[in-house]
C-alpha cells in the first residue's frame, strides 16, 4: 500500500494522527498479505447516521454496521492498477467502534476502530465471514494481525473528544 486516504465524517470524535494511521494501515496490509504495487486505500470514518445511509446506498441493506469494504483487485498479477490508484474503499463506523470497545473487556474504542481497518484489509485479501467456518478463520487472522501490530507498537490512538 502506498497511501491511506482518510476522510473524517464523525463530528463527535477527533481523528488520529494521520502519519500514525498510515504506518498502521501499511503494516496491516502487509500482514494481510496484500500485494504491494503502490495502491492506495481510502477510508471514510463515519457515525451511525451516515453509516445507515452508506449501507442503504452502497449495499441496499437497512440499518447500521461496523465496516463496509469494496476491494477493486483480486490480488493476482492480472490486476492492472497504476501506482497511486485506489484499490480499496472502506467505510468505518466509529460509533460502532465506541459501543463495541466499551462492551468488551479486552478492547477499547481505538482497538475496535483499528480492528475494522484490519477487517477491511482481510476482506480485500479474500477472506470472508459469511459462514461459521469463514467467520472463525477471519477472527483467527484478525487476532493474529492485531497481536503483531500491537507487539510492533503500531496500533493507532483514536482520541475521544
Amino acid at each position: 500500500m502506498k497511501h491511506l486516504i482518510s476522510t473524517w465524517k464523525n463530528s463527535k470524535l477527533s481523528p488520529p494522527d494521520p502519519e500514525e494511521l498510515e504506518r498502521f494501515a501499511r503494516r496491516a496490509a502487509e500482514l494481510a498479505r496484500l500485494p504491494d504495487f503502490g495502491w492506495n486505500m481510502a477510508v471514510e470514518f463515519t457515525d451511525d447516521a451516515l453509516m445507515i445511509r452508506r449501507n442503504r446506498e452502497l449495499l441496499g441493506h437497512e440499518g447500521t454496521t461496523d465496516v463496509i469494504t469494496f476491494p477493486y483487485f483480486s490480488g493476482g498479477e492480472e490486476d492492472l492498477f497504476l501506482e497511486g490508484e485506489t484499490a480499496i474503499d472502506a467505510v468505518v463506523n466509529l460509533d460502532a467502534a465506541r459501543r463495541e470497545g466499551a462492551k468488551r473487556r479486552s478492547s477499547s474504542y481505538s482497538r475496535e476502530a483499528a480492528l475494522y481497518i484490519v477487517h477491511a484489509l482481510l476482506h480485500s485479501a479474500g477472506l470472508d465471514d459469511l459462514t461459521p467456518e469463514d467467520r472463525r478463520r477471519m477472527r483467527r487472522r484478525e487476532r493474529a494481525v492485531m497481536k503483531k501490530l500491537a507487539e510492533e507498537g503500531l496500533l493507532p490512538h483514536f482520541p475521544e473528544k
